[in-house]
């Protein structure tokens, strides 16, 4: 099994969580999002993934890409430890947190969003963090009142075992400190982030502690 990832994307460091909580063995191959305009852009690449983003999962020789479709895939193949409850309802505002992560505050904050802000509508540094900062805020506001408001209670987004929702969760808190953002405004967030990162499978899949971390 080999993994496309960067070091600092969050998408990729979802997918490293979920494989160190399934104790799955892989083969990292970083593709470095920066270096020489971005290897990602490289035919090389390319080829893997057309639409030249990170992660990439490659298994029994075939090649699967984003972070949550790769997390359900491996749900479905590797069924234990489960990452999405038993209960069809509770997998469905498990996911609904999740996705409140993946589809509505990560890309509109992500490199290429931001560069494209830069580059073709002439908006500052100073303005793409703001916009970042929006965005996550809005994020995070809405998952701390989901959380509270759900019934199964416990150290992580739902319960007493990490979920997609913490996979989720945790890169993108990282993703906002990057930002500058006040996470004050959301002690439940980081309580939860607390007892995720006292477990190995998050600890290790962290950015620095990756082989391309610079």
């Amino acid at each position: 099994m080999k993994l496309y990832t960067f070091f600092r994307s969050s998408a990729s460091y979802r997918v490293r969580i979920a494989l160190n909580l399934k104790g799955l063995d892989y083969e990292q191959a970083p593709i470095h999002l920066r270096r020489g305009g971005g290897e990602q852009l490289k035919p090389a690449y390319k080829s893997i993934n057309p639409q030249a983003l990170v992660p990439a999962l490659e298994d029994e020789g075939q090649i699967f890409s984003q972070s949550l479709a790769i997390i359900e895939y491996l749900e479905e193949r590797y069924p234990k430890p489960p990452l999405l409850p038993s209960d069809a309802a509770e997998r469905a505002v498990v996911r609904s947190m999740a996705l409140l992560i993946a589809c509505e505050v990560h890309p509109i904050q992500n490199l290429r969003v931001l560069n494209h802000l830069k580059s073709d509508h002439k908006q500052s540094d100073d303005d793409t963090i703001l916009w970042a900062r929006h965005w996550i805020n809005l994020g995070f506001s809405a998952l701390e009142q989901m959380i509270i408001s759900v019934t199964e209670q416990g150290d992580f987004c739902f319960g007493k075992t990490p979920t997609m929702a913490d996979i989720c969760l945790v890169p993108q808190l990282g993703n906002a400190r990057r930002f500058g953002v006040d996470l004050s405004a959301y002690p439940k967030l980081l309580a939860i982030e607390s007892a995720c990162m006292s477990l190995p499978a998050f600890a290790n899949a962290a950015p620095e502690h990756q082989p391309d971390a610079e």
